[in-house]
């Protein structure tokens, strides 16, 4: 079997053996970022967080809502991709948030969506949802850390923002 990759001499370097196109980086990336994200990794940097959802969400032509679901250290229990919609949204459900993070006995949980249009400005629609997804979550005692919206000019941290 040949690959097109190399282990490089340093941890986590590659090198190439052969051309690569851009889907086959872009596949290495989204494999490299749901490994850092993987269960039981401690987040230990919100940028590095921030980086990795970006990676998994910036390239869609669709609207996707994910979760990632967190212990109460703040470890990963899992990324999640809830919902899909269409090019300009996608609906998200309190109930089924909610049941997503009990079942997997979430104690905190990092709200992400993308925005096709590449803009990842927040509309005045996520800002609502993300204070309904809030409340329904604090009544069983589930926080939520952020909710991030990625563009592929970038993102925003709601957080950071002062709104959660």
């Amino acid at each position: 079997m040949h690959h097109k990759f190399k282990a490089g001499e340093t941890r986590g370097t590659y090198v190439l053996a052969e051309p690569v196109t851009a889907e086959e980086i872009l596949t290495m990336a989204n494999k490299l970022a749901r490994s850092k994200l993987s269960k039981g990794k401690a987040l230990t940097s919100p940028s590095l967080t921030y980086s990795c959802l970006q990676t998994l969400l910036q390239e869609y032509e669709h609207e996707v809502f994910g979760i990632l679901f967190l212990d109460s250290q703040h470890r990963v229990i899992k990324f999640e991709e809830l919902f899909r919609g269409t090019l300009d949204g996608a609906s998200v459900y309190p109930r089924e948030v909610v049941k997503a993070a009990l079942v997997c006995n979430a104690a905190a949980v990092i709200l992400v969506h993308n925005h096709p249009s590449g803009l990842p400005e927040p509309s005045r629609a996520d800002r609502t949802l993300t204070e309904t997804l809030r409340a329904a979550l604090a009544t069983v005692e589930i926080r939520v850390l952020d909710h991030l919206v990625i563009g592929t000019e970038g993102r925003v941290s709601m957080a950071e923002r002062g709104w959660l």
